[in-house]
């Protein structure tokens, strides 16, 4: 082991060096004041407007500026040097993530050598980005007591994860005193007995990371019941979770209109973010600043692919700045597939005629264009946001698109193979804005 140890030991000794002489780190602490916990950046006051950076580029960090957002958090350091520089340009900070194996990913941690190998990767981005002027702290892995076996139950965590986690901790901590660490945990049914373990086994900890979707309204009173010492962050929320929406009688989820999301999400901020009862909450994170597919390519993301907001962000700007952006993002209030919603499970023959139906509008009245879109369903369903295929997209035969005031239509064949499929349509207003609605549907013979 010692022979692997000495590279990270001159690495550490040369980078710290360089990074003395380049820039001044921040400081960040967690200070109680009147029985609440602050997060104090170079002594001062740090209350974050924060997401989940999905962008890899400059420009997605500059939106999130524009937008009233003051930091951000990543899940690994593949693109950390263009995050950092866009953070330097527009005064935010970075909570960056390292990106720990996890088992439900096949990292296997009795393999002391691969363990070893990722704490020396793990050490060497520390040290190479801590004297950075906007570091916020480091997150030690996201949601390691997420282990599903193949039939979708929950396992616990092997405890060997936490233990690998906590010498991080010690290293990190001894490496850069500057900066706080934390990891982020999924609320699972184990989830005290995961934190208890962990806290054993990472004495180091300075706060705990909580994710959280349609849960958000009950995690204050989830972390009071916890009854630990430490304050606590959230690192993830969003809209209601695949997992928390009713699905067709073949299993597929049903997604939210993307105004349903908006108004979700900030309904759901409301005494746990916005009025924190606890008074230990140091901030929280919004999911995702970009665009990833999970179950859908529209579900998770706060843009669509090809770079608009949802309405969402407007939310988010609201709770942010206090005043909403000059130009809001359209809503979709339905979609039904041969007037039924997605809910009636929609089953349909093969090659037949079928009428898709959208009612949206926009806060300004702009001008909206349209595209409807048909997907055949994900085949491999992903678990904890690890990477999923995106779906096959298939052609709309005999199409006629109709728009006749809020209401527009899609009449077409469906496909000729049987399966499950799912409609998409988006609308744009030309700003920057768009509206996502989607209907899964089923051909059969």
């Amino acid at each position: 082991m010692k022979a692997l140890q000495r590279p990270f030991q001159v690495l550490v000794f040369i980078t710290s060096v360089l990074s003395a002489f380049s820039a001044q780190s921040s400081v960040v602490i967690i200070a109680d004041r009147d029985g609440r916990s602050e997060l104090l950046v170079d002594n001062k006051p740090f209350p974050i407007n924060g997401v989940g950076m999905g962008f890899n580029d400059k420009q997605g960090v500059k939106r999130l500026a524009d937008a009233g957002g003051n930091a951000f958090r990543t899940w690994d350091s593949h693109s950390l040097h263009v995050q950092l520089e866009a953070a330097v340009e527009h005064n935010l900070m970075v909570l960056v993530g390292l990106d720990v194996g996890k088992e439900l990913q096949g990292f296997d941690y009795n393999d002391a050598v691969a363990v070893e190998a990722q704490h020396i990767r793990l050490m060497n981005i520390v040290a190479q980005h801590q004297d950075h002027p906007n570091i916020l702290g480091w997150i030690m892995g996201n949601e390691p007591n997420l282990m599903v076996s193949d039939d979708g139950q929950l396992l616990p965590a092997n405890p060997l994860v936490y233990e690998s986690i906590g010498r991080l901790a010690k290293d990190i901590k001894n490496t850069d005193p500057d900066h706080p660490v934390t990891v982020a945990f999924a609320l699972t049914p184990t989830l005290a007995q995961d934190i208890n373990t962990a806290l054993e086994a990472i004495p180091d900890l300075d706060f705990i990371s909580l994710q959280a979707y349609g849960a958000l309204p009950v995690l204050p009173q989830i972390y009071t019941d916890l009854d630990i010492s430490l304050p606590y962050m959230i690192t993830e929320y969003g809209p209601l979770g695949h997992w928390e929406m009713p699905a067709t009688s073949w299993g597929r989820e049903i997604e939210e209109l993307s105004v349903d999301k908006a108004k979700g999400m900030r309904a759901r901020m409301e005494g746990s973010i916005v009025n924190d009862p606890t008074g230990k909450l140091l901030g929280s994170f919004a999911f995702l600043w970009g665009q990833k597919q999970e179950r859908t390519p529209t579900w998770y993301g706060l843009f669509i692919e090809s770079g608009e907001k949802i309405a969402s962000v407007d939310e988010l700007t609201h709770v942010w700045t206090g005043q909403w952006p000059a130009n809001r993002a359209p809503v979709a209030l339905s979609i039904t597939l041969d007037e039924k919603p997605a809910g009636a499970n929609v089953m349909i023959k093969k090659g037949e005629r079928m009428r898709a139906a959208a009612v949206i509008n926009d806060p300004e009245n702009d001008v909206l264009s349209l595209r409807w879109e048909l997907l055949e369903e994900v085949d491999v369903r992903s678990h904890g946001g690890h990477f999923e295929q995106n779906p096959t997209q298939v052609a709309i035969s005999d199409a006629t698109m109709k728009t006749l005031g809020e209401l527009s239509t899609l009449d077409f064949m469906s496909p000729e193979k049987a399966g499950e499929y799912r409609l998409f349509v988006y609308a744009l207003d030309g700003k920057g804005g768009a509206a996502t609605a989607n209907i899964p549907f089923l051909v059969v013979e």
